[in-house]
């Protein structure tokens, strides 16, 4: 028999998308406030991958993906999701508009090993946590790379997203040594 332990901090991250740059900057500095300072903002990217979310959100989509500096409680990762959409209800309701979802919020973590994104929406390969949520290892890190899942959405699969969670998982081991974790 294993014996248990706990599982180390990870390091937060937010995909933040949007038809309006100021939108993006509202979801950035929202969870900037309550997860710790901004350690990696990736360059904004193109959303082009598909036209799911138009009717809800838009054309012209941009996506930025952030890294924050406060390690969090894997366990936490339900909560965050929770907050993430209040913080996009609070942001429709403030600014009534075109669309009825000026943002989107979809929080995660990074580990040596893996990205985990939280989402709302039951799948095979999705793993419930409680409270509605599930997670999804949406990226696996083997033999020095990022490897896409059959599952991974086509925008993590770009290599300019890799680049972005090279950058995050060496700043996270680094959180690591300092913290002596």
């Amino acid at each position: 028999m294993g014996a248990t332990r706990s599982h180390p901090p990870v390091l937060p991250i937010l995909a933040v998308f949007a038809g309006q740059e100021a939108a993006i900057e509202w979801g950035i500095a929202s969870a900037a406030d309550q997860w710790g300072d901004v350690l990696l903002r990736s360059q904004p990217f193109p959303f082009e991958e598909t036209a799911y979310y138009a009717p809800s959100m838009g054309s012209s989509l941009t996506k930025v993906l952030v890294a924050f500096s406060r390690l969090f409680d894997p366990a936490e990762l339900p909560r965050r999701k929770q907050q993430s959409n209040r913080w996009e209800e609070e942001y429709a309701a403030a600014r009534p508009g075109a669309v009825p979802r000026p943002l989107n919020l979809d929080p995660g973590y990074l580990t040596l090993a893996k990205v985990v994104l939280a989402t709302t929406k039951d799948r095979d390969h999705r793993i419930y946590l409680g409270d509605g949520i599930f997670a999804e290892c949406t990226l696996a890190y083997h033999r020095g790379a990022w490897r896409n899942q059959p599952w991974t959405y086509p925008d993590y699969r770009q290599a300019s997203y890799h680049a972005f969670f090279d950058e995050a998982r060496a700043a996270y081991r680094k959180l690591l040594a300092e913290q002596k974790i």
